[in-house]
């Protein structure tokens, strides 16, 4: 039997705890809630390879943000912060989630993607069976999920809201099980929970490991563009601050128990994206001016077909429909105009990318050790 919860909106001044706020979606939500509230906004982050303090330069000093250096599966870490900050919000971005690193060892992923998100769920339970009866009615936990929960389509269809999961790796896997867990926690505890499920995630911050940010910075050092299989692999690709923007309606406006998915309607081979970035360097930093791929020709010439990996789903794409219709949301920004700024801003910020690298990250990695 469904709860019957209202739908509520969050006042402006509430506390929002953001779980993996040091990470690439989560630090770029940092600021677009701190840009769009006067609200309060709790940080909590692992701080593992991918998620850095170097994420929230320019907001980390702003007297509404706290940083909790915590894992989201320590449930006495947990306790503390629910008890100390007491959110009307969480909004939980935290996971591991490259695909290949899922492969290479899963077990971090079910650490962080599905305990973590137990513990999550069993401590914000907590807290609402302490709240007055208004601070309940108006609490949300938002579950940032994936399209890849989905599987993998044809060459035709659109995953929606009530498409079966089919996952295909440890790391959709693992996102699956969170997924199922929140839902759960609406239905059996009443927990007034909702899920967004999000497509491909592209803009400013995001780890060098991901193929865009990847394929800048090789092309850039004049290295291999490594594609796997032939190029073919279909994303439906979303600027992260359009998904921030999602995120927020979704938090203010959806009912819980519900579930939405947030896609950026920009359909792309890997390929496609390939050759739209080595256009877009060919216009900001062209080959014939840069030492390290002056000798190629071209940075297309770096393109190299690799091997695929284990479980590659063919394509994913999203209707948006729900968010559009029920909530109001809509992208800002074409995938055109999205990567070439994209492109700019890790040319300009290459300092920021050594930095986040340094002593962690071979950027060579791309597939299976």
């Amino acid at each position: 039997m469904r709860c019957n919860i209202r739908r509520g909106r969050l006042a402006s001044t509430d506390t929002t705890l953001v779980t993996g706020g040091a990470g690439f979606i989560g630090s770029n939500f940092v600021r677009h809630v701190l840009a769009r509230t006067s609200g309060k906004v709790v940080v909590v982050d692992k701080l593992t390879y991918a998620g850095s303090l170097l994420n929230l330069g320019g907001v980390a000093d702003d007297p509404r943000v706290t940083f909790i250096k915590a894992d989201i599966a320590d449930r006495v870490a947990m306790d503390a912060t629910f008890r100390e900050h007491r959110p009307a919000a969480v909004v939980n971005f935290a996971a591991e989630t490259h695909v290949d690193r899922s492969i290479d060892g899963p077990m971090p992923f079910i650490e962080t993607n599905i305990v973590g998100t137990f513990v999550l769920l069993e401590t914000a339970l907590a807290l609402t069976r302490e709240q007055s009866d208004d601070d309940r009615k108006k609490f949300r936990f938002l579950h940032v999920s994936t399209d890849e929960v989905y599987g993998s389509l044809g060459s035709e269809g659109l995953f929606r809201e009530d498409t079966p999961y089919a996952p295909n790796s440890p790391y959709a896997a693992s996102k699956a099980s969170a997924d199922h867990l929140v839902r759960a926690y609406f239905h059996t505890y009443g927990l007034p929970a909702i899920i967004t499920n999000c497509s491909n995630n592209y803009g400013p911050f995001q780890f060098p490991e991901k193929l865009i940010p990847l394929m800048i910075l090789n092309a850039l050092d004049g290295r291999a563009l490594p594609i796997y299989g032939d190029g073919g692999n279909v994303r439906d690709w979303l600027h992260v601050e359009d998904h921030c923007a999602g995120v927020l309606i979704a938090l203010k406006r959806g009912l819980p128990g519900e579930k939405y998915n947030i896609g950026g309607n920009s359909e792309r081979t890997n390929l496609q994206v390939i050759e739209g970035i080595c256009a877009a360097l060919e216009s900001i930093a062209p080959a014939d001016s840069n030492a390290a791929v002056k000798a190629r020709g071209s940075y297309m010439a770096l393109r190299s077909f690799v091997p695929d990996r284990p479980g590659h789903d063919r394509r994913y794409a999203i209707d948006a429909g729900r968010m559009q219709h029920e909530l109001g949301w809509r992208p800002a920004h074409d995938f055109e105009t999205g990567l070439r700024a994209t492109v700019e801003w890790y040319v300009a910020n290459r300092e920021w990318c050594r930095a986040v690298q340094s002593d962690r990250y071979d950027r060579e990695r791309l597939g299976l050790h």
